[in-house]
């Protein structure tokens, strides 16, 4: 989906795994206007840019979107908007949501499936619950691409990937590989993603590449990680060095997500729905967004055009600052 705050920060994110697991804690951002969706945001933030080359983890629901329930609140109805530089890639626990984008897919996600989008060069996309969604429960989660990848041209995956079992956890793979289960999308860098269930009580080892930093989000339950407590909600980190993640579950039932990758080894910058290496980049992604979808000087430029819709989502103004290396 679309970053749509308002006044979004720019982030320059770098590698800097810490020793020992660090707790991570969501900050809410609203989505839109008043009624519209409120997601809890784990990544980016000041304590951690990245895990691997996952630079975004945006986490919501359950929501009701329809009904009484709803309270006038929006379902998801974000219009077309650009991307560079990087990969969405959207789960779902409830609902459906239905993707378009300018390389001409259209395709729908239910709990249990993957779209994965390759930006590259750019590219834009639109998504939005469909009417048969009463409640809408998932996440968005970004991969910055390596350098010598973010200007392959874009294009658009949907997988299921099959639940494995391992001990007490059931798995579903849905980037990399894991437990001799491996999901069917493009990666550019080595990466993982999973959703991970256990029961109440319920323990489990899993291996671990030593050279590989890992996160686990926790959507429900509680768990323990390495000996540290998540709470839902939370994303907890784990620096490299680790040969094995040790996840168990509280007093109820866990579902989490587990991310994992090889440290990115590069510095980038994200501003809105960009990812660039510098000011300059970002300033010129915004300036022919705007030019040529916003103004419409040219439908067919880098970002192409979206069928069935006939306008997109502005840029934000950029902060009357450049855009640098927070300290």
């Amino acid at each position: 989906m679309s970053n749509l705050e308002v006044d979004p920060v720019e982030q320059v994110c770098v590698d800097d795994p810490a020793a020992g697991v660090q707790v991570l804690e969501p900050r809410l951002v609203p989505l839109g206007g008043p009624r519209a969706m409120t997601v809890r945001r784990t990544l980016p933030q000041r304590q951690r840019s990245l895990i691997g080359a996952w630079c975004f983890c945006d986490h919501y629901g359950p929501d009701p979107v329809s009904g009484p329930a709803a309270g006038g609140r929006a379902a998801m109805d974000v219009p077309p908007h650009p991307h560079t530089g990087l990969q969405t890639v959207s789960w779902l626990f409830q609902g459906e949501i239905e993707h378009r984008d300018s390389v001409g897919s259209r395709a729908w996600i239910h709990p249990g499936q993957v779209n994965l989008m390759t930006a590259g060069a750019g590219i834009q996309h639109s998504e939005v619950s469909t009417d048969a969604t009463e409640w809408l429960h998932g996440v968005q989660l970004w991969t910055a691409l390596p350098d010598a990848h973010r200007g392959t041209a874009p294009f658009f995956e949907h997988d299921e990937p099959e639940p494995v079992r391992v001990g007490a956890a059931t798995l579903r793979v849905f980037v990399g590989s894991l437990a001799g289960s491996s999901s069917a999308v493009t990666t550019f860098s080595p990466l993982l993603g999973a959703q991970l269930d256990l029961p109440a009580g319920g323990e489990v080892a899993l291996p671990a590449d030593p050279g590989w930093e890992h996160g686990l989000l926790v959507d429900a339950g509680e768990a323990t990680l390495q000996g540290a407590r998540i709470a839902r909600d939370e994303l907890g980190y784990v620096p490299v060095g680790a040969s094995e993640l040790r996840i168990a579950a509280g007093d109820a039932p866990l579902r989490a997500i587990l991310l994992g990758g090889e440290p990115l080894g590069e510095r980038i910058v994200m501003w809105w729905n960009f990812v660039g290496r510098s000011h300059e980049e970002i300033v010129a992604f915004r300036e022919q967004w705007q030019r040529e979808v916003i103004a419409g000087d040219d439908p067919d430029g880098r970002f192409g055009h979206v069928d069935g819709w006939d306008f997109a989502l502005p840029a934000p103004e950029l902060p009357n600052l450049r855009l640098r290396p927070r300290d």
